[in-house]
């Protein structure tokens, strides 16, 4: 822990001195973050490293397994932080990216390892869809590739949860959201991005698009006649 604090020192000292105008412009004109990404607690997964992000660049929410609960009544912070994302902050992307080597996903392919963690275990109940998918889809894995895979159709299982809150709802339908779906490869410092139209993860690299899960457009089931009366 005190290693920890000597990096306090080192912020004030070295990381803010260099960057005091930027702490200064976000200080007084607030923050306008261009993604939400909602990322695992992991120590090793640093969403601010992965993006390269800047102060103010990314607003982040991080919970054991990349979960967000499907939309309910009862408040949550998951759901809180999207909300506000959405509403509050206008964020035009939204991120769920999940991890190679993931503890939470270690545990939904083996309950065994929940023992004595009941409230782990409860969460973990958001991803019962991708462990169904894993075993029934995924009967050869051994349990290795097994958690991996469960690792890459959670991140499909919350990007679904994603759409039943209204906030991203509405913002979908209107055009104004895009939602990814990313898996970081810890070892190989690598990260897939989820291709809607394949389904498939596939590299992020500079020479092609980015895949991207559900693209940023307008989707009115009913057609443009809401929109036209409201005109």
């Amino acid at each position: 822990m005190n290693e920890l604090i000597g990096r306090v020192y080192g912020f004030s000292k070295e990381v803010f001195s260099n960057q005091s105008d930027l702490y200064s412009k976000l200080a007084t004109h607030g923050q306008s973050p261009k993604a939400l990404m909602i990322s695992c607690a992991d120590s090793r997964v640093v969403p601010e490293h992965i993006m390269q992000a800047a102060p103010g660049d990314l607003f982040v929410c991080r919970n054991a397994g990349n979960i967000v609960p499907p939309f309910a009544t009862q408040n949550g912070g998951v759901s809180s932080t999207v909300e506000y994302a959405v509403e509050a902050l206008k964020v035009r992307d939204i991120i769920v990216c999940g991890h190679s080597d993931c503890g939470a996903m270690k545990a939904l392919m083996n309950p065994e390892m929940l023992n004595g963690m009941p409230n782990v275990a409860a969460w973990l109940r958001h991803s019962h869809a991708a462990q169904s998918v894993v075993e029934r889809g995924y009967p050869e894995l051994e349990n290795g590739e097994s958690v991996r895979a469960a690792s890459l159709e959670n991140v499909v299982v919350q990007i679904a949860h994603l759409r039943t809150h209204p906030s991203v709802a509405t913002a979908i339908a209107r055009g104004e959201l895009a939602l990814h779906g990313w898996f970081f490869d810890i070892g190989a410092g690598a990260v897939l991005a989820l291709d809607g139209q394949s389904g498939r993860f596939l590299p992020i690299n500079e020479e092609g698009p980015l895949p991207v899960a559900l693209a940023a457009g307008r989707r009115l089931a009913s057609g443009n006649h809401y929109a036209e009366a409201a005109e």
